[in-house]
């Protein structure tokens, strides 16, 4: 049960990126969406096997760092929406969901802050990979399948958020909130 909850509080970043995705692409692309969902589940099942290889040797630095470079990231692409989303259509060069570079890195700043996740499974008595294996899987799974919900959500409700607001808008928001909610968990403890 603890690994289950634990991958919906990984999976929650994916889910809300995958929303803005489904607002942007505004149609179902399956290979998009499935290429989407597989890689933040992926990088969500990677990262904390990362964190917990690395961390005998260089926990204190991943530690301190680690929320920095998240929020770095998220906060980059999501000025970049936000910039986009004053531009004329024709000039907007807006984050694109189906460009594989910008896949891959929104499944790297979504699934950074997992490296902790990795970092106290070490301390917490994950002594072997096999013992990692089962909460891996399961990290993996939820994010696979609430980035698919997300992107789902996001095309059904899109037409109607795109008349309300600039999706770009909204996506830049929320990358920059999550952002800072990363900076806020790790700077308050």
């Amino acid at each position: 049960m603890e690994s289950i909850l634990i991958a919906l509080a990984l999976a929650m970043d994916c889910f809300a990126v995958s929303v803005v995705c489904g607002v942007i692409i505004q149609r179902f692309e399956g290979r998009i969406a499935f290429t989407l969902a597989f890689l933040f589940g992926l990088f969500q099942a990677l990262m904390p096997l990362l964190g917990w290889a690395l961390t005998k040797s260089f926990s204190a630095y991943l530690e301190a760092y680690d929320h920095w470079v998240a929020f770095g990231m998220l906060a980059l692409i999501g000025g970049k929406m936000i910039a986009d989303s004053f531009k004329e259509e024709e000039e907007q060069r807006s984050v694109n969901p189906r460009d594989f570079r910008t896949q891959v890195l929104l499944a790297v700043a979504t699934s950074i802050d997992a490296l902790a996740v990795g970092i106290t499974y070490a301390c917490t008595g994950y002594e072997t990979l096999g013992q990692m294996a089962l909460p891996l899987v399961i990290i993996g799974i939820v994010s696979f399948g609430m980035s698919l919900l997300g992107f789902g959500l996001g095309i059904r409700f899109g037409e109607i958020i795109n008349r309300k607001v600039r999706p770009e808008l909204l996506g830049g928001i929320i990358l920059i909130g999550i952002g800072v909610r990363i900076l806020i968990e790790h700077l308050g403890s």
